[in-house]
């Protein structure tokens, strides 16, 4: 069974710092590429950042280009993203994602003083 399950979410002020994580199970992690989206009350979902399998190649959402890194460990079938210098709008649901496998439930980050 294909389980991807995220944690490290929570209430953060402005110019914060927190660590998504997001254990994968079920699937060889190591071979699949991964994905963070999020998505805000009201708002459509949003690709925030992407690593390929390996992790020598990542992607971001302009939105948070040098404030947020994806980074994976294969070894753990673990993905993170860091997310430094967080803003009121990058509140959301935060989910991790293996393209064509699953999605995980989400973890909520509210950023707010």
């Amino acid at each position: 069974q294909v389980q991807l399950v995220e944690s490290g979410g929570g209430l953060v002020q402005p110019g914060g710092s927190l660590t998504l994580s997001c254990v994968a199970s079920g699937f060889t992690f190591s071979s699949s590429a991964m994905n963070w989206y999020r998505q805000a009350s009201g708002k459509e979902r949003e690709l925030v950042a992407a690593i390929t399998s390996r992790g020598d190649n990542t992607i971001y959402a302009d939105s948070v280009k040098g404030r947020f890194t994806i980074s994976r460990d294969n070894g753990k079938s673990t993905l993170y993203l860091q997310m430094n210098s967080l803003k009121s709008e990058d509140t959301a649901v935060y989910y991790c994602a293996a393209p064509q496998l699953a999605r995980g439930q989400g973890t909520q980050v509210t950023v707010s003083s």
